[in-house]
Formats: structure tokens, sequence, C-alpha cells
């Protein structure tokens, strides 16, 4: 089995970090896929910043300040 190696940028693991850990992924030249050592999680490049960004989303107005709760009343 070939030595695994960070890959061009330090992708964070999708999987772990829906459950708000920040693992680094690892890069597997011979099959061109990113990988979890922690969670088992595999997958190409466009496919891993696909499912990062569904966590920024969820992460969107941490620094948001909320002052008007008028809209969030009924």
């Amino acid at each position: 089995m070939a030595q695994a190696g960070k890959g061009r940028l330090n992708y964070r693991c999708p999987s772990c970090f829906m459950r708000d850990l920040d693992i680094d992924m690892f890069y597997d030249k011979e099959r061109g896929e990113y990988y979890c050592l922690r969670c088992q999680y595999v997958g190409t490049e466009e496919d891993v910043l696909q499912k990062n960004e569904m966590a920024r989303f969820r992460y969107r107005a941490m620094r948001k300040r909320f002052t008007d709760f008028e809209d969030f009343s009924d």
C-alpha cells in the first residue's frame, strides 16, 4: 500500500466536520481520491468540496449578531 500524503490543500473531512471535528484528509495519488483516517470517508476532490460547502451553509451566520427578533416571533 502506498504511503499517505497531504493533498494540494488541506481539506477537512466533511463527515467529521458535520460532527464538529476538524480532521484533515489525506490524498491517495494512485486512486486520485481523498480519505479520512478517522471515519473512513473516501471521495473525489469535487465530492469533498461539495460536502464542505454544505458544512459552510451550516455555519453561515456564526459571526452575525442578531438584535432584532421580531422577524422570528409568531
